[in-house]
C-alpha cells in the first residue's frame, strides 16, 4: 500500500493505445522523460512485465549532473495500470483511462525525504506535461 502519495494528472488528446505505446517504448521515453528543456534523457531501457526492470538516464544537457531513475515493475495491466517500486523502495502507480477526450493519465508516487512535497509534485508534473506534448505532437 502506498504511503501518503503525491498525485499528478494530465488529459491527453490521443487514444489510449497510442498513449500506452508512447509511455512504454524506450525510443519514446527518451523524447519526454525530463522536467525542463535544459535536461534530456539520453538512454532508457524498459522491460515492461512483472519483475521486469527499467532504467532511464536523466541528465543536464551541460553535463553537470545526471542520475538513473530505475526500478522493478510489480503490476502491468495493458492500457490500464502500471505499478512499480523504485530502487529506493518508493512505490509508484500510473493509471490510464480512456475517455471522450482521449486518455486521462494519473500518476501517484510516494515522496522522497530530501525535497519538499510541492517541489516533487512540480517536477513530476513537468515531466508529465512533456509526455502530453510528446504524445500530441506525434502524427495521427
Amino acid at each position: 500500500m502506498m504511503q501518503n502519495p503525491i498525485t499528478v494528472v494530465t488529459q491527453i488528446h490521443r487514444a489510449i493505445d497510442q498513449v500506452w505505446k508512447y509511455w512504454t517504448l524506450a525510443e519514446h521515453i527518451i523524447a519526454w522523460n525530463f522536467a525542463s528543456d535544459d535536461w534530456h534523457a539520453p538512454h532508457a531501457i524498459n522491460d515492461l512485465q512483472v519483475d521486469g526492470r527499467f532504467a532511464y538516464e536523466m541528465a543536464a544537457k551541460d553535463g553537470s549532473f545526471s542520475f538513473t531513475f530505475s526500478g522493478t515493475y510489480t503490476k502491468v495491466i495493458n492500457q490500464q495500470k502500471i505499478a512499480y517500486t523504485l530502487d529506493d523502495g518508493r512505490k509508484v502507480e500510473v493509471h490510464f483511462v480512456a475517455n471522450e477526450e482521449g486518455t486521462l493519465l494519473t500518476e501517484l508516487f510516494e515522496a522522497e525525504q530530501v525535497n519538499p512535497r510541492e517541489r516533487q509534485q512540480f517536477g513530476w508534473q513537468c515531466i508529465l506535461d512533456n509526455f502530453k506534448r510528446h504524445c500530441e505532437q506525434q502524427p495521427s
